[in-house]
């Protein structure tokens, strides 16, 4: 497939902005729980307005690959039976449930709402910070399942694909929630860089598992299936046209595979192990800037992953595109 930097940024944003704000939340409910003095209303409500400009820089990014713009409202219509279509909905509940997170805990919105037992008091900002962790993991699930339900692009078509989504997204948010908490001084920062630690690696042992299975992929189109016959040695020699088409440019990148193997190992090194050297430096010498340079250098390596994802994509319409003449 042709991999379109439009949706190359909308999803890696997304992610980034969907797993900062659950890497908030998870802060949170980490200060209630071991009682740390640590309930900074203005740290959560900085941190999700962060990630609310991801959710939107992210949405700003898929209107450029939208022919009609004006239109895109009808991308809802069809909730039923498509993904794209609850993904749509999904993403402005969960920017309103962002935003009302944050400004709860701006006007410092503690009063409680219930209590569970004789300690945990309930307020509005656990309230939108469940609701809101709820829609983030609805919103991983239906991004994923827009490419892992097509089921003609077998390297899409698996439930690695929704495990990728959420882990690296998950594994960005942490590292930006480490990030933005070391420049600022909070003592959570080595708790959100121990569990963007673990999600890289859980993303790691995910995405080496995808590339694997993808590798051993036996596809059920060939050139003889195309076409209809069974002779063993089938070549193309022309497609029909003398030169370039819509079909040569929207399915397929057009780079060597030399090229694709040098985006695979760019990202299999800058989205796992360097992050991780990084965070673990930061941990031992104790510096602010580290996790910051983790987070750019994991984020640049998920631009490569999510072009390498695109590209790895072998469409059937290929099998008739191979050669001009």
């Amino acid at each position: 497939m042709h991999p379109a930097f439009s949706v190359i940024f909308l999803t890696t944003l997304l992610g980034a902005g969907q797993g900062l704000f659950l890497a908030i939340f998870t802060g949170q409910l980490y200060s209630v729980a071991r009682f740390l003095p640590t309930q900074d209303d203005e740290f959560y409500a900085l941190g999700s307005l962060v990630a609310l400009v991801l959710l939107v820089v992210g949405l700003g990014a898929s209107f450029f690959h939208l022919g009609r713009p004006e239109r895109a409202w009808r991308s809802a219509a069809m909730w039923r039976t498509s993904w794209l279509s609850r993904e749509v909905i999904l993403l402005p509940i969960l920017m309103l449930l962002v935003f009302a997170y944050g400004v709860a805990h701006w006007m410092e919105w503690t009063q409680p709402w219930f209590r569970i037992g004789e300690v945990l008091n309930v307020d509005a900002t656990l309230i939108f910070g469940l609701l809101g962790a709820i829609a983030s993991f609805a919103l991983f699930v239906a991004t994923a399942m827009i490419y892992a339900s097509v089921k003609f692009l077998q390297e899409w078509h698996s439930t690695f694909t929704v495990a990728n989504f959420t882990l690296l997204g998950m594994a960005s948010g942490f590292m930006l929630a480490a990030a933005y908490s070391a420049y600022i001084g909070n003592p959570l920062v080595a708790f959100f860089g121990t569990w963007a630690v673990v999600l890289t690696l859980g993303a790691l042992v995910s995405r080496v598992a995808h590339l694997r299975r993808n590798a051993r992929l036996k596809h059920k189109s060939t050139v003889q299936t195309a076409i209809g016959v069974r002779h063993t040695a089938v070549v193309q020699k022309a497609q029909g046209a003398m030169g370039g088409s819509f079909n040569t440019r929207e399915f397929f990148h057009g780079r060597s595979d030399s090229t694709v193997r040098l985006v695979r190992n760019s990202f299999l090194i800058l989205v796992f192990p360097v992050p991780i050297l990084l965070i673990s430096a930061a941990y031992l010498i104790e510096s602010t800037s580290l996790p910051i340079l983790a987070f750019v250098i994991q984020y640049l390596g998920l631009i490569a992953e999510r072009w390498y994802f695109f590209a790895e994509a072998k469409h059937p319409q290929n099998l008739y595109y191979q050669s001009v003449a």
